[in-house]
């Protein structure tokens, strides 16, 4: 094998795609701050336990661990920003109100997400902690569709869930933690066979309701088919209520309901939702998932400070495969030279935010990389002058 041959699914980004997500990437970060998020870096390596207590299973199988050469301490290379995202709320920040908190960088897992994805995603992502009202929720759902419109993608689909509605259904039987991730693994496959196998000993209104939850999904209709289908409680109510109120204050986007979608980590604790691509820019015409997002309330209390959150991720090498690839951004071509007064025409050009290609000696006739619209010549009418000419203009006469 070369030794330059890269892992599975770890590919390089080439100059066209790369400047397309870096775009992406500002546009994406200019969004956010234009809601009041404040960006933050965390470190890609950390202690493994700071990484991982209280994420669950899922965050554990995706994370790479290596010994701190220094410490001795094992580390883990991040699978996701949320986790440290909760601590810098907890330790460093230690605000008593509201925090709005956004963060864009890689980060790495052992395990493919679906067969087309990359192990080394771009995540973005926006957070806030310290509010526990339903406004919170709306506004995360709004940011999120904000960040995808500003990306160029066009007609989307909210789809909605709760996880405190398999909360409600389980509530009467007490469970192991590896069984209730056993119902949660069925449930998210929609594996009805599996969940009549896993249900066999559980008291009759339990096992009706759990395999009655693959079924409920659709358009809002299914909040009311809910109320009838489930044993009635007021933590079930709560999280109807609360997906019927988010529902009808989306706006600009078609909403459907899933109540036994439990993809993503084990944090989450309320409303979840996930934001499609439909129609034309969805791969092969089919609805590509791109952005994903919920309530997870427990996230900092593994860190001493237990804080409302909400927040949504995305992966920018993701978005960018599903948006229309951008023009090149119009540049001036410039001779190569020792001339001051080109140096300084050249300088002050670049000065002024124009990209400037200047040709070396000897590649003349290369095909520019840039979209060089325009060119920078020797002013014949003025001594020692330099001017900008339209390219396109000069080869239509």
């Amino acid at each position: 094998m070369s030794a330059w041959v890269l892992p599975d699914h770890i590919a390089d980004v080439l100059p066209s795609e790369a400047r397309h997500i870096e775009e992406l990437r500002r546009g994406l970060l200019d969004t956010a701050r234009g809601y009041g998020y404040e960006l933050v870096m965390p470190p890609l390596i950390e202690h493994l336990e700071s990484l991982l207590t209280g994420t669950g299973e899922a965050l554990d199988l995706q994370t790479f661990k290596l010994v701190d050469q220094l410490s001795g301490r094992t580390l883990g290379l991040r699978a996701d920003s949320t986790p440290q995202v909760a601590r810098i709320d907890a330790h460093l920040l230690n605000r008593q109100g509201v925090a709005r908190l956004s963060y864009c960088g890689p980060v790495v897992h052992t395990r493919l997400e679906s067969p087309l994805a990359s192990r080394e995603p771009l995540q973005f992502g926006a957070e806030i902690y310290g509010h526990a009202g339903l406004e919170a929720d709306l506004e995360i759902i709004e940011l999120a569709q904000a960040c995808l419109l500003a990306a160029g993608v066009g007609h989307l689909h909210l789809d909605m869930a709760d996880v405190r509605v398999i909360d409600a259904v389980l509530s009467p039987v007490r469970l192991s933690a590896a069984m209730v991730l056993r119902i949660h693994a069925a449930l998210a496959a929609k594996d009805v066979a599996e969940l009549d196998v896993l249900a066999r000993d559980l008291p009759a209104i339990v096992r009706r309701d759990l395999c009655a939850l693959p079924r409920l999904f659709g358009d809002l209709t299914v909040l009311d088919e809910a109320r009838q289908a489930l044993q009635p409680s007021a933590e079930l109510h709560a999280a109807l209520d609360n997906l019927r109120w988010l529902a009808s204050h989306a706006q600009g986007v078609d909403v459907s309901i899933d109540l036994a979608d439990l993809r993503g980590y084990a944090y989450y604790t309320g409303m979840r939702f996930a934001l499609f691509a439909s129609g034309q820019q969805g791969r092969a015409g089919q609805s590509v998932e791109l952005a994903r997002g919920g309530r997870y309330d427990e996230v900092g209390a593994v860190f001493g400070r237990k804080r409302p959150a909400v927040g949504f991720s995305l992966d920018l090498k993701d978005l960018v495969s599903a948006v229309s690839p951008r023009a090149l951004v119009a540049a001036i071509r410039a001779p190569w030279g020792m001339d001051a007064d080109l140096r300084e025409a050249v300088a002050a050009l670049r000065l002024q935010g124009h990209t400037v290609v200047c040709v070396l000696p000897g590649h003349e006739q290369e095909v520019d990389e840039f979209h060089c619209d325009r060119e920078l010549t020797k002013d014949t009418a003025r001594a020692n002058a330099w001017t900008v000419r339209n390219i396109q203009m000069e080869t239509r006469k």
